[in-house]
C-alpha cells in the first residue's frame, strides 16, 4: 500500500519568498516574513515543511527545531529500511519471538489494526511483505512472479499482528510478515509535529508531510490558510483551492510514482488483497480532524473504488473528501464544501 501523495501547496498571502530573508538555526534554513516562519527538510522520503505564526523568533525557531527533531525520531523507530528501527526489529523476528516496544509504538500500532478492521482489511500494514516484488522508483522492466506474489499476499493479515498490551511487545505470528507505514506514517508524524509546536505556545501553522497535511488557527493576516489541491494530470494546475483552519487534509494520487510494463501503466498503491496496483482513480482528497487517519483513509478509498470508497467516507464521522476518477469526473462526499465553479476539469 505504497503512497505517493499529490502535491498540496500552502499559499501564504504574505508572500514569503518575494519578501523574506534566510537565517540558520540548529542546521535548519529558517525563511520569515513578519511573524511568519517557514522551514523545510527532507525526511521519511518526502518534503517535510513547517509553518508557524508567532511573535518571538527564539520561540519560533526552537519550536520547529523540536518538531522536526520529533520527526526524525518517528523517522528512526517506524522506518522499514533502517535495519535498527523497532520496525525492522519486529519484521526479523516475525513468526520467533514478540519484540518490547515502547507504549507510543504500541499504541500506534493498535490504531493501525482498529483501521484494518473498520476498512475490512482493505488498510493493512503488514502489507510490507509484498514490498519486495515492485519497485516504483526504479525501472522495472516485468511483472512480479505470480507464485511468489501470492505467497506473500498470503501473509498479509493484520489479525496475525499480536499486540500484548501488559508485556508492551508486538509479535508477527507468521514468519516472514512484515509491517511498514507507507500508507499512514507521514500522517503520524504531522500530528506528532503538531503536538510539538502547539505544546511549545504556536497557535497558529502548518505542517505539510509531502501532502499530508495539518492546518491550525490562522495565517498573520487573520485569513484561513488556503490550501491548492493540484490536478491529477497537470500538478502545477489547481484543481480547486480550499481555505482550512483547525483541519487535516490528505490528497493520495495514482500518478507521482509508477512503472510501465509492457505499455501499461501501473501505479504505485498496491491493493493488499492481490498484491497488484490498483487503477480507475486518479486522486483522493480525505479532510479530517488529523493526518493519521486521512492518511489511512485516503488509501483505503482509493483501494476500494469510487463507489465503495466514497460510502466509507459518508459513514465516518468528520471525515469528508472527494474522489478524482481516471475521466476527471468530481464525486463529492455528502457534506464536501466545494465550489463546483472552482473546480476546473
Amino acid at each position: 500500500m505504497k503512497k505517493s501523495l499529490v502535491k498540496t501547496i500552502v499559499l501564504l498571502s504574505t508572500l514569503l519568498l518575494l519578501y523574506s530573508y534566510e537565517v540558520n538555526s540548529d542546521e535548519i534554513k529558517i525563511i520569515h516574513t513578519n511573524n511568519t516562519y517557514k522551514a523545510t527538510q527532507s525526511l521519511m522520503g518526502s518534503r517535510f515543511e513547517i509553518i508557524v505564526v508567532h511573535k518571538e523568533k527564539s520561540i519560533a525557531h526552537k519550536s520547529i527545531a523540536s518538531a522536526f527533531q520529533k520527526i526524525n525520531e518517528i523517522e528512526k523507530n517506524i522506518s522499514s529500511w533502517d535495519p535498527n528501527s523497532i520496525t525492522s526489529k519486529i519484521n526479523k523476528m516475525s513468526g520467533i519471538e514478540p519484540v518490547k516496544v515502547d507504549k507510543e509504538y504500541l499504541n500506534f500500532i493498535g490504531r493501525c489494526k482498529k483501521i484494518s478492521s473498520l476498512t475490512n482489511g482493505i488498510f493493512d500494514i503488514s502489507f510490507a511483505s509484498v514490498d519486495k516484488h515492485w519497485s516504483f522508483k526504479t525501472s522495472m522492466t516485468k511483472l512480479p512472479n505470480v507464485d511468489e506474489l501470492k505467497k506473500s499476499v498470503r501473509l498479509i493479515n493484520f489479525k496475525n499482528i499480536i499486540i500484548n498490551q501488559k508485556n508492551t511487545t508486538i509479535f508477527l505470528k507468521e514468519k516472514g510478515m512484515k509491517i511498514g507505514f507507507g500508507a499512514i506514517g507521514k500522517g503520524y508524524a504531522a500530528n506528532h509535529a503538531k503536538k510539538v509546536l502547539v505544546s511549545m505556545g504556536i497557535k497558529s501553522g502548518i505542517v505539510n508531510a509531502g501532502g499530508d497535511l495539518i492546518a491550525w488557527g490562522l495565517q498573520e493576516n487573520g485569513k484561513p490558510w488556503k490550501i491548492k489541491i493540484a490536478h491529477p494530470d497537470n500538478p502545477d494546475k489547481a484543481i480547486t483551492w480550499l481555505g482550512i483552519s483547525d483541519t487535516a487534509i490528505v490528497t493520495s494520487g495514482n500518478y507521482e510514482h509508477y512503472v510501465t510494463i509492457n505499455g501499461k501503466q501501473y501505479c504505485h498503491i498496491i491493493n493488499p488483497k492481490t498484491g497488484y496496483p490498483v487503477s480507475g482513480i486518479k486522486s483522493v482528497t480525505i479532510i479530517s480532524p488529523d493526518t493519521e487517519l486521512a492518511d489511512a483513509i485516503a488509501t483505503s478509498v482509493f483501494i476500494l473504488g469510487k463507489e465503495k470508497g466514497m460510502k466509507l467516507i459518508n459513514k465516518l464521522n468528520h471525515v469528508e473528501g472527494f474522489i478524482i476518477d481516471d475521466q476527471l469526473t468530481i464525486l463529492k462526499s455528502k457534506n464536501m464544501k466545494i465550489n463546483d465553479k472552482e473546480i476546473k476539469q
